[in-house]
């Protein structure tokens, strides 16, 4: 690991040595895994905010308590269709846009 004075200098170092390196398919696990975690995060933040119980939304999405825990979780991804009724039924909207270059 490049290090100067105990400060990282080359994150990607790092991220090779712990998740594998770019590409392979242990990075690429790491990295859905910390999206589900991210996502999880969000919904339950937003659940929360919206003092909404699990029970509560998993009634108003068509599911069940234990299905948005593991949600909440990261321990499954909902589908598509299942995450965007989730998104408006916590009031959320997905903005999909084109990064400037």
């Amino acid at each position: 690991m490049e290090t100067n004075n105990h400060q990282i200098v080359d994150y990607d170092v790092v991220l090779d040595a712990k998740f594998g390196k770019e590409g392979s398919p242990e990075r690429a696990k790491a990295e859905d895994d910390a999206y589900a975690f991210y996502t999880s995060q969000i919904l339950l933040d937003a659940r929360k905010e919206a003092k909404m119980t699990q029970s509560e939304l998993a009634k108003k999405v068509g599911t069940n308590k234990s299905y948005i825990s593991k949600i909440e979780n990261g321990l499954i991804e909902p589908g598509a269709g299942l995450f965007f009724r989730i998104i408006d039924a916590l009031g959320l909207r997905v903005d999909i846009v084109k990064p400037i270059m």
